[in-house]
């Protein structure tokens, strides 16, 4: 029997923390070169420090992308909305070193003669679901999540034009009878452009949309808040500390609630199950739980790279199934193809929606009309039934 009286902590980071400025840029190459073919094969990887951007990585598709790299970057920079000194969208360097995707890879991953489409690489994708939140997530990571995302909104709309784009949120919430109930600490560290404000200053800005977000009757008089605690925080995002694609793969998935493979997401076509079968393991994990076959599902996935089918694939429900473990497993390859080529095909992801992801989380968030978070649906979970 697991706990059911315990605190658990996650934290989120803004668009304009520095490594999330560098998944952005990543994911918006990846989706220029998929707006162009569906086809492409990306490997995109970006480094961010003081006024530069450094762009590598392998790529197969149309050479008028790549000529466009550095206008993706200033872009994206823009729209995350940093304009200061030591990094401003119009003035920093960026340098591209994309190059042609290695033919032993490709050769491994290519269908063929008598063979389908391989995975782009071994490895182990864990997805997750819980039914604490509407949104079938960890309660944790979606409410840190939400905070900056909404802070996000307001900043960038003019609302509260003192914000600056980096920020960072962390939330400690206690659980009773194994549910959500009270937040017992929360801290926020975001940038302000107004050099006078003090942390009292700040927190007066940003507590009434964190209160707006937040359930109601969890924030109680006991819970500790740590806003801006180390005091003044002006200079933000890459100028203040560099950045990397790939370095905050916990704030992409669960917040530590759930295990992770280790793989990042941005920047990789969806050949490359780190990141397709990653978002398949957390569909079929959230159908499990929408099907009423358990209240908590963790689900496991394997690959070897150039082989098509998965090898092996593992169900825990932590003692909440209401259907034998084996039964789920076996029913999860029946109602989906879990082949890399499988995967893109039911979830429709060879097209230009990946930019959208790289901040506040891969998963969570609501279904988009054009594609956007398919895997966040949970047109499965009756076949589920029936399969088990």
């Amino acid at each position: 029997m697991s706990r059911q009286d315990y605190i658990f902590t996650s934290e989120s980071v803004s668009e304009g923390h520095p490594d999330k400025v560098c998944d952005r840029i990543s994911d918006a190459v990846l989706d220029a070169f998929l707006a162009e073919d569906p086809l492409a094969r990306v490997a995109c990887e970006t480094f961010a420090t003081t006024d530069r951007v450094v762009i590598g990585g392998e790529v197969r598709g149309p050479a008028t992308v790549i000529q466009r790299v550095e206008d993706i970057a200033r872009a994206c920079v823009r729209d995350i909305g940093y304009e200061q000194d030591g990094f401003h969208w119009a003035n920093l360097k960026v340098d591209s070193y994309l190059h042609a995707q290695s033919a032993d890879i490709a050769q491994g991953v290519d269908a063929g003669a008598g063979k389908d489409e391989g995975a782009g690489d071994q490895g182990i994708m864990f997805g997750y679901a819980v039914d604490e939140t509407p949104e079938l997530m960890p309660a944790p990571i979606q409410y840190a999540h939400a905070i900056l995302r909404r802070l996000a909104e307001v900043r960038k709309n003019g609302i509260e034009p003192r914000l600056g784009p980096d920020a960072k949120s962390q939330l400690s919430i206690r659980y009773a009878g194994g549910k959500p109930v009270e937040v017992t600490s929360l801290v926020l560290s975001t940038q302000h452009l107004d050099a006078s404000m003090s942390s009292a200053d700040v927190r007066a800005l940003v507590e009434p949309y964190i209160r707006e977000v937040l359930p109601e009757g969890w924030l109680t008089a006991k819970t500790e808040w740590w806003i801006n605690p180390t005091g003044k925080f002006v200079i933000g995002g890459p100028d203040g500390d560099a950045g990397l694609t790939g370095r905050k793969i916990i704030v992409d998935t669960y917040g530590g609630a759930a295990p992770h493979g280790g793989g990042a997401f941005s920047g990789k076509d969806p050949t490359k199950v780190d990141r397709s079968a990653a978002y398949a393991a957390r569909y079929l994990a959230k159908n499990v739980v929408a099907a009423g076959l358990a209240k908590r599902c963790t689900l496991q996935l394997s690959y070897a790279i150039g082989v098509a089918k998965p090898l092996s694939i593992y169900v825990d429900t932590h003692g909440t199934g209401q259907a034998d473990e084996a039964a789920i497993e076996k029913a999860v390859a029946e109602v989906m193809d879990l082949t890399p080529r499988g995967i893109r095909t039911h979830l429709g992801m060879n097209k230009p929606i990946f930019a959208r992801t790289s901040a506040y989380g891969h998963f969570g968030r609501a279904p988009e009309a054009d594609g956007g978070f398919s895997w966040e649906k949970t047109d499965l979970a009756e076949a589920l039934k029936k399969a088990v």
